[in-house]
This record gives structure tokens, C-alpha cells and sequence, in this order.
């Protein structure tokens, strides 16, 4: 995936965790790129997803009638961020999740501020997405599914999640048209800053509780 310079905002630095939590206190993320130092990002046009937005298609409502699968928070969060690394993408060459992010975001989660929401089939983890917490506004950073509609659960499941925890959106970084069908949509920078702050401020701790999970939620 590429970005336009503008996104850039800085380069260099490393992987410490009090580095990463300083940067996305700041809307900043990394995003490692091959043969380049650490680049950091901060888009001019910021993909969010408010809650009030979500499209659930009648496809994807009839798939979580069914109970498909069992999900879980937190459970397996280093099989879904390497999961997560060894998917291909389309338009895109190798994986940004290298092993330095893999171990980066691990610390992140023992120090519970990346969490993950798990897929599973008859004990198989076949879906998943993980994400970054800090101050009480959520980054999603990346999701796999190896059946169909098991991330989209997952993301559904974090949702709710979220929702209890008293968050209406969620950081989604850059558009796609999987996330652009199930709502989302793009602000501009300033705009995502004001609402990152905002946010912040009230203090929310949207994992101190979880929402009862159900199969197929």
C-alpha cells in the first residue's frame, strides 16, 4: 500500500512501547517500509468508522444468526497479529507487520493496551482482528479471516465491545472497500485530531469490563 508524502511525518525513532503510545496519543502510527528507517503516518484523510454508520448486510446479520462461530477478547492475541502478518494483501508486497512490530505490539498487549478479538471453528482460530486502546480511544490495526465473515464477526464483536465500554467510533487509519461497504468513511486530518483529543479526554476504559460473547456474535 502507498501513501502520499503528506502522510509522512516523521522518520526514525524505534519501536519502544512509550514511543508507540506517545505517537498514537498523537494520531501518529509506524508503518514499516523495506529499505526505509521507521516512517511514521498520520493521514490527511483519516478513515473512521462511527458506530452509528455500521452496515450490517443482510448477508453478513444472517451469519451471526447462525452462531457460526465462537469468539472471544484477548485470548490468542499473538496468533492473530502473526495471522494477521502472513495475509497476503491485495496491492501490496510482503506485510508491514514485521517481526519488530509483532514484538512491539505483544509488549503493547501484556501491558493491556493492544487487545484482539478472536473467530473460532470446532477450537480452530479462523478469524480475528487486533487493535491499540490508549486513553481510551481504539486503533484497529489489521484483521484475517480464513472463513468467510469471520473477521467482519470479529470487528462486529469488537464493536460491541467498544460500544459498552462508551465509545462511539473507531480509528481505522486507511480506507478500504471492505471497511468503506461496512460504513466507514474519511475525515480530514484536523477534524480526526479534534475528535482523537475529544476523545481522550473523557477518559473512557473500553476493555475494564467485557460484553457477554456469544457464538456467532
Amino acid at each position: 500500500m502507498s501513501f502520499p508524502h503528506d502522510d509522512i511525518v516523521a522518520v526514525g525513532g524505534d519501536l519502544e512501547p512509550a514511543t508507540v503510545i506517545d505517537a498514537y496519543r498523537n494520531g501518529v502510527f509506524p508503518w514499516p517500509i523495506e529499505g526505509l528507517p521507521l516512517v511514521w503516518f498520520c493521514p490527511v484523510e483519516r478513515a473512521i468508522l462511527e458506530f452509528d454508520r455500521l452496515h450490517v448486510s443482510r448477508s453478513l446479520g444472517r451469519a451471526r444468526r447462525r452462531a457460526r462461530f465462537e469468539m472471544t477478547i484477548d485470548r490468542a492475541f499473538s496468533d492473530v497479529i502473526r495471522a494477521c502478518a502472513d495475509t497476503p494483501r491485495r496491492a501490496q508486497r510482503g506485510t508491514w507487520i514485521t517481526p519488530d512490530i509483532v514484538s512491539c505490539y505483544t509488549r503493547l498487549h501484556e501491558m493491556g493496551i493492544a487487545h484482539s478479538v478472536e473467530a473460532w471453528s470446532s477450537g480452530e482460530l479462523v478469524g480475528g482482528i487486533y487493535g491499540v486502546d490508549v486513553d481510551g480511544a481504539f486503533s484497529a490495526e489489521s484483521m484475517f479471516h480464513l472463513r468467510p465473515d469471520a473477521s467482519k464477526l470479529a470487528l462486529v464483536q469488537l464493536i460491541e465491545q467498544l460500544r459498552q465500554g462508551g465509545l462511539d467510533w473507531l480509528d481505522i487509519q486507511v480506507m478500504t472497500p471492505h471497511m468503506e461497504r461496512l460504513g466507514a468513511h474519511v475525515v480530514a486530518r484536523p477534524v480526526f485530531l479534534r475528535q482523537l483529543a475529544a476523545t481522550r479526554k473523557r477518559g473512557l476504559d473500553p476493555f475494564r469490563t467485557r460484553t457477554r460473547l456469544r457464538a456467532g456474535s
